[in-house]
């Protein structure tokens, strides 16, 4: 790359950033929704609704962003969002981890 004035010519972060914002408001897929009738663990869903409303979305957008983003074998939260989940299962006494995935016993109705 040629110099200007003996300095290099690069991008700034803030513009890089700027332009990625205005690339990913282009791209909004439309798509069809379906509604479900999933059945989860009452202190799982507790948890999630209240991810949900923390980052100002619906329980089925959060959901699609996890599932999304496991199909890709991505981590779907930061450490921010590790940090209210941690909260929100404390308040909800939440006490299951992925070693219960798959092995859960529904509690039979009395």
């Amino acid at each position: 790359m040629a110099k200007r004035g003996g300095k290099k010519k690069t991008k700034t972060k803030a513009k890089t950033a700027a332009r990625a914002t205005s690339a990913d408001a282009s791209r909004r897929p439309v798509v069809e929704r379906v509604q479900t009738g999933v059945r989860m663990e009452k202190r799982l869903v507790k948890v999630l609704k209240g991810l949900a409303e923390y980052h100002d979305m619906s329980l089925g957008d959060l959901l699609e962003g996890i599932v999304l983003h496991a199909f890709e074998g991505k981590a779907p939260f930061g450490d921010r969002s590790l940090g209210v989940i941690r909260d929100l299962k404390g308040v909800y006494g939440l006490d299951l981890d992925a070693r219960d995935s798959h092995r859960l016993i529904e509690r039979e109705e009395r």
